[in-house]
């Protein structure tokens, strides 16, 4: 069996290359959806089928552990895919989302305002907030939308991407710690530190996943046992074009990535 990696785009190359660099011997299926991205601006009922499709691709793959790196679908479909669909479908498939170990990371030096920065149906969903209220019920969240900033990386375009960094850092200067709360938001990660005073620990995903999932497998050992580990990394899209190669080639230095036969 082995893991797998979807996305809504191609945002969540970063956090597979994050997984491979603390596990290269694993062997990973990643899928990006990018026929249909943005996922940030389609409803709720869309993600939802848009991500079913999506683990039932990544399970005919022989995939027994996926990994929803998308926020915005970990926040919309991840509790029905635990609670009903993977049960039903595929009980011996586990399915875990990003957004709990990011609120884990994001209380750890015990913040006591926190913002988020996500997509409009991350957003909208306030599973940030949910979640970190549990941990910490005093806490002080501020929650920003910024629908512009996954085109902008999806079109390769920084310099617009870097001008917005500046508008929505404006929104967040008097907090502790700044969650980024999509998984394409790593590769804008320096404009935040930057911007922002050296006070706010800017929480990006690629850089607490990889260790996330060595901690998960070493204490789900059951799991363990059964993945693969040939190193085999295989890289697939809904839909491919010139422009997406290349975004996956800024991402991922030396990446061989397929579209999917439909």
């Amino acid at each position: 069996m082995k893991i797998g990696v979807f996305d809504s785009g191609l945002g969540g190359l970063v956090v597979t290359k994050a997984f491979i660099m603390a596990m290269p011997e694993y062997d990973y299926v990643y899928y990006g959806d990018t026929e249909h991205l943005p996922y940030g601006e389609k409803t709720s009922g869309q993600i939802l089928s848009y991500t079913i499709e999506a683990m039932k691709f990544l399970i005919s793959q022989k995939c027994g552990l996926i990994i929803i790196a998308c926020n915005t679908a970990t926040s919309i479909a991840l509790r029905y895919l635990q609670q009903r669909f993977i049960p039903a479908y595929a009980p011996d498939v586990k399915v875990l989302g990003v957004v709990i170990p990011t609120v884990e990371e994001a209380l750890a030096d015990n913040a006591v305002r926190v913002g988020v920065l996500a997509t409009n149906a991350t957003i909208r969903s306030h599973i940030y907030r949910e979640e970190l209220l549990k941990i910490k019920p005093d806490l002080e969240i501020k929650e920003v939308a910024a629908p512009e900033l996954v085109p902008a990386i999806e079109s390769n375009d920084f310099t617009a991407a870097e001008q917005l960094c500046a508008k929505y850092a404006k929104e967040f200067s008097d907090i502790d710690s700044l969650i980024l709360g999509c998984t394409h938001y790593p590769l804008l990660k320096n404009y935040f530190r930057h911007i922002l005073p050296s006070s706010i620990r800017v929480i990006s995903q690629d850089e607490l996943m990889g260790a996330k999932l060595k901690d998960y497998l070493e204490r789900h050992i059951e799991i363990d046992i059964a993945l693969s580990r040939r190193a085999e990394h295989k890289f697939l899209v809904s839909s491919l074009n010139e422009h997406y190669r290349k975004v996956a080639e800024m991402m991922f230095e030396k990446i061989d990535i397929e579209a999917v036969e439909k």
